[in-house]
């Protein structure tokens, strides 16, 4: 009896051991996870307008001349530099949006589209000022056209995408919000409010749209604050309303009245016999320019052009520049304390002038930001 005892003890410690080991060859089934059907709904529904989108993007590849250093053997050969973007295709013709400063030097433009088809891009039309560019490809069939929103009535907040190939990374998307609303950039035409979102914009997302939740355009990414945060869309609005000019044209004409401006202030009411601060004080007016050719003169305050009625300086610039070079318009404005109105016939505005389209001695500028 007392032999078993052992044998019996040894053989239950066994017992235990098998049994609080994994069990192999068998494997456990773990049940699925799930979101919540609201979550699971908007996922889905954002990457269906991602995969909806992506045709429409298109991938620039830039090539550069350049120059060889002076002590450089003259046998060397000298490699072009190459540098990437991103645009969209805006029209089933063949034309591309994207940015002035992708394409800017450009020696040789490649399109490559979400299909893989590579074609030759010819630059049709170019605007610095607001770093606009529209290319064309010849001979592309079955075109995905991305249809531009109304950037006007976006909202603090929406969500979006901006799409693009940041890095040389093709079909990248990145999600965020409208951060802001009417940032005004200091590298841009004054008077213009950029879009600001806090959706990744990096290196080569250039051009890429900033799309809404309808699978709208409503912005181009053309720059990032130096943080690297904060990026900057151009409006849909005031793309549609340069487009026919770039198409057409080749460039766009800005408006030029040849005046500086700021805010009127409680500070001059008295001196310049106002009841109340509102329009834009006219600081200086430059000599021969329209505004002095039309009878406009310094401490005059602007209030309206052509009925449309003027409450800061933005306001005034937005309007000058987008009205047609060699129109006449009427500007209301107080001269004394009293109201009256000139003519003035709206000129073009010159790269080369040393000022700025009515450029503002007020207007706050915030931290410079960077083209991507």
């Amino acid at each position: 009896m007392s032999r078993s005892c052992p044998v019996a003890l040894l053989s239950v410690v066994v017992l235990a051991i098998g049994c609080s080991s994994p069990m192999i060859g068998r494997t456990s089934t773990l049940a699925p996870a799930s979101a919540a059907p609201e979550l699971a709904r908007v996922n889905t529904l954002l990457a269906d307008l991602a995969e909806r989108l992506r045709p429409g993007l298109v991938h620039v590849r830039v090539q550069r001349a350049t120059s060889a250093p002076d002590d450089a053997p003259r046998e060397e050969p000298v490699e072009p530099r190459r540098s990437t973007g991103s645009g969209f295709v805006i029209d089933a013709s063949g034309l591309i949006v994207t940015n002035a400063h992708v394409v800017d030097g450009a020696t040789t433009i490649q399109l490559r589209l979400a299909d893989g088809r590579r074609f030759k891009g010819t630059v049709v039309g170019r605007d610095n000022r607001v770093d606009l560019a529209l290319l064309k490809i010849d001979g592309a069939t079955n075109l995905t056209v991305l249809p531009l929103g109304d950037s006007n009535r976006l909202r603090v907040g929406e969500l979006v995408l901006a799409l693009g190939h940041p890095f040389g990374l093709e079909q990248t998307v990145s999600f965020g919000i409208v951060s802001r609303k009417g940032a005004p950039l200091d590298v841009a035409v004054q008077g213009f409010d950029f879009i600001q979102t806090d959706a990744a914009i990096n290196p080569g997302n250039s051009g890429g749209p900033l799309v809404n939740v309808a699978g709208e355009v409503i912005g181009v990414n053309s720059m990032v604050a130096r943080n690297g945060t904060i990026g900057f869309a151009i409006p849909a609005s005031l793309v549609q309303m340069l487009l026919p000019q770039l198409a057409s044209k080749g460039r766009v004409d800005w408006g030029w009245l040849g005046v500086a401006i700021s805010e009127v202030t409680d500070d001059d009411l008295d001196r310049l016999k106002l009841r109340e601060a509102r329009g834009v004080l006219v600081r200086r007016v430059m000599p021969g320019e329209p505004a002095d050719q039309g009878g406009v003169r310094a401490n005059d305050v602007i209030i309206g052009i052509d009925g449309l009625r003027l409450e800061t300086p933005r306001d005034l610039q937005r309007v000058v520049s987008s009205t047609p070079v060699g129109k006449r318009v009427r500007v209301a404005l107080l001269r004394d304390g009293l109201e009256t109105e000139v003519e003035v016939t709206i000129g073009l505005y010159q790269d080369s002038e040393a000022a700025t389209p009515e450029p503002s001695e007020r207007t706050p500028r915030p931290p410079a930001p960077v083209p991507r």
